[in-house]
């Protein structure tokens, strides 16, 4: 008799710890993709506040075309992106575009002094702040998921269940990781 419960303590044991496993994979899962969307929600206030900028900067800097419109093409291909890495590189033409504009408006002293590009500079200073923050945010959540489903026990779990490592919001090129610097 003693054996028989024994036994079956241990198995409501194993069974109560398995699902605890499996849960705390899945509410890691979970906050990988909050923390992803958090991440968008930040890229699509940039990319909204874009246009905004190309218009108030288009009737001052006449004579640089090409600059707004590389602005517009980078935009336009970070809304297209889907995977982490894509985004990722996306937001690296964004933010060399980006500081392109505002390397030239040092030669548009009547720029700096607008109120809607001063407004601009305040929300795209805000906004690249949210951005650094939810990436951080997000790298943390993918590195405790995707050291969780590598580690045993959960290790089993997750291979049984077919958790996939997560990819990190990484920038390759050094002169991208630096902010969008928004000075006038």
């Amino acid at each position: 008799m003693w054996p028989a419960i024994i036994i079956g303590i241990l198995a409501v044991s194993f069974i109560l710890i398995f699902v605890g496993m499996y849960n705390g994979l899945v509410k890691k899962r979970v906050q990988v993709q909050n923390a992803w969307a958090q991440i968008d929600v930040q890229l699509k206030r940039r990319y909204d506040l874009i246009p905004n900028l190309v218009e108030t900067v288009k009737g001052f800097m006449k004579h640089e075309q090409e600059t707004l419109e590389k602005v517009i093409q980078a935009r336009s291909q970070a809304l297209q992106a889907k995977t982490v890495g894509d985004k990722a590189k996306a937001e690296a033409a964004v933010a060399g575009a980006l500081s392109g504009i505002f390397g030239l408006s040092e030669a548009y002293p009547e720029l700096t002094s607008n109120k809607n590009m001063l407004e601009l500079q305040e929300e795209l200073r805000s906004t690249e702040n949210k951005i650094s923050f939810a990436r951080q945010y997000y790298n943390d959540v993918v590195t405790n998921y995707n050291t969780q489903i590598e580690v045993f026990p959960s290790s089993v779990i997750a291979s049984m269940f077919t958790f996939q490592p997560e990819e990190l919001f990484e920038i390759d090129d050094p002169v991208q990781r630096e902010a969008v610097k928004v000075k006038f």
